[in-house]
């Protein structure tokens, strides 16, 4: 019996998936402009399948930070103004500033920064933008959950999802920007040092620092 069930629920969570993908590739194209609805029924006539199917994709795309959903409304595609994203930075900078205090403090094994950083530079001699953006998030999620503070990944989890997803729909998955990455790189590297030098006050500010250097970075591009 549970094999049965297995097997019927399988097919589901594959076709929600690859919904999923289909819709995020109209979204990184720019079919799906940012802030726009996406409407059940339209995308379910597109992709030939019923509409609770293409619902179940929308809360995958909710989940992964391309969409956004207020209560009894349609969801949207993710968009932010330079102003959301200038306040968005700031929330980052106390969070993550906080996070690299915590680390210095505890002495905490880093290799999983030094894993994602690894993996940025390996996207970037690949020319491959999908890639970088996820060993981004990655490192930066990484360093708030490795605090062991769940509380602070939780809150750093809401900021990042949506705001990488943003970037990727700005990126378009362009390999010509790869190279531009190298610089942030670096400065990926200088946050694992200055924890890793064991003064909290110290690595704090670093990293505060370092995140108001990506937030101006990101601005310049919006504009």
């Amino acid at each position: 019996m549970a094999a049965s069930t297995d097997s019927k629920a399988k097919p589901s969570l594959l076709l929600k998936q690859s919904l999923a993908a289909r819709l995020k590739q109209e979204i990184i194209r720019g079919t799906l402009p940012q802030g726009q609805r996406i409407v059940e029924k339209f995308w379910a006539r597109k992709f030939e399948v019923a509409q609770t199917s293409v619902r179940e994709a929308i809360n995958l795309l909710i989940s992964e930070g391309f969409a956004t959903k207020n209560s009894g409304r349609s969801a949207r595609v993710t968009s932010y103004s330079v102003r959301d994203i200038g306040h968005i930075y700031e929330v980052r900078a106390a969070l993550e500033g906080l996070a690299a205090r915590l680390l210095a403090q505890a002495k905490a094994d880093l290799s999983p920064l030094h894993q994602a950083v690894a993996g940025m530079t390996k996207a970037i001699q690949r020319k491959n933008i999908t890639e970088l953006l996820e060993a981004d998030l990655l490192f930066h999620q990484r360093l708030c959950e490795l605090t062991g503070n769940d509380f602070l990944a939780q809150q750093a989890r809401m900021l990042l999802v949506p705001l990488f997803a943003f970037v990727s729909m700005r990126t378009g998955a362009d390999p010509r920007l790869a190279a531009s990455w190298t610089e942030d790189v670096e400065r990926h590297r200088a946050i694992i040092l200055a924890i890793e030098d064991g003064e909290p006050m110290l690595a704090e500010l670093s990293v505060r620092n370092a995140i108001q250097r990506f937030g101006a970075r990101a601005s310049e591009i919006w504009q």
